[in-house]
C-alpha cells in the first residue's frame, strides 16, 4: 500500500471581516501566494469543510481565476469560501497525485472531475 501525508500549507489566507477592503470576495492577502510557482490549493468554508481542491503551474493567477472565472466549478458557490490553504509543489507529477488523493480521501464538495468514491 502507497503511504501519502497531505503536505503542510504554505500559505493560508483567510476571508476578511470587511468585504470592501478587498474586491476579490474578501480575501485581501493574495500577495502571499507566489505568482511564480505551482502547487495545490484547497477553497474551505467556515465550518471548515474542504469545498474544492486544485493545482496549477503558477498558483495566484489560477486562484484568483477561480472567483472570475465564469467556467469555475466553484461559480455559484464563491460567497462560501472562508478559507484558502496554498502548497508549494513543483513537481506536475506530485501535484496530481496529491490533488486526486485530498479530493477522494477529504472528499471535496464541488470536485467533480478525479471522485473516485460515489
Amino acid at each position: 500500500m502507497i503511504n501519502i501525508t497531505v503536505p503542510t500549507p504554505d500559505v493560508t489566507i483567510t476571508k476578511q471581516a470587511d468585504p470592501q477592503l478587498s474586491h476579490i470576495y474578501g480575501f485581501t492577502d493574495f500577495h502571499l501566494i507566489t505568482r511564480e510557482l505551482g502547487g495545490i490549493f484547497m477553497f474551505y468554508n467556515a465550518a471548515g469543510e474542504l469545498l474544492f481542491v486544485g493545482k496549477a503551474r503558477k498558483l495566484r493567477p489560477r486562484i484568483k481565476k477561480h472567483f472570475e472565472d465564469t467556467v469555475s466549478p466553484i461559480k455559484n458557490h464563491r460567497e462560501e469560501v472562508t478559507k484558502i490553504e496554498v502548497c508549494v509543489i513543483e513537481d506536475p507529477v506530485d501535484r496530481e497525485i496529491y490533488e486526486t488523493y485530498i479530493i477522494n480521501t477529504m472528499r471535496a464538495k464541488y470536485n467533480v472531475d478525479k471522485v473516485l468514491y460515489k
